[in-house]
C-alpha cells in the first residue's frame, strides 16, 4: 500500500465535458432574479409607543393579539396536568403488574 488513503481524488467531470453537458441558455425558462442581498431593517418600538411590556428598541410585532396578563395560570395547569398524567400512568402500570 504505497498509495495515501486519504488524498483527494481525481473524480468528476472534466470542465469541457461540464460544458457540453449543460443546457443550452436558449432553451432553458428564464431564471428568477436574485433576492436582495441587502436586508431591510427590522421595525422597532419608538420611544413615544413605549410601554412595560414593551420597550423602547425592541422589536414592533403587531400580531393584533393581547398579552394574557396572567401567564403563571397557563404554568400551573401545565403543572396540575402533568400530575395528573403521573397519576393515571402510575394507576395503569399497577393494574398491568397484579
Amino acid at each position: 500500500m504505497s498509495e495515501d488513503q486519504h488524498s483527494p481524488t481525481t473524480a468528476g467531470p472534466e470542465p469541457a465535458d461540464a460544458a457540453a453537458q449543460a443546457p443550452d441558455a436558449a432553451t432553458t425558462a428564464p431564471q428568477p432574479p436574485a433576492p436582495d442581498p441587502t436586508p431591510q431593517p427590522t421595525p422597532t418600538v419608538g420611544a413615544e409607543q413605549a410601554a412595560y411590556g414593551r420597550p423602547a428598541g425592541s422589536v414592533l410585532l403587531d400580531t393584533g393579539q393581547q398579552e394574557d396578563p396572567h401567564p403563571e395560570k397557563l404554568v400551573g395547569a401545565a403543572f396540575a396536568g402533568g400530575l395528573v398524567a403521573a397519576i393515571v400512568l402510575k394507576g395503569l402500570a399497577r393494574r398491568k403488574h397484579r
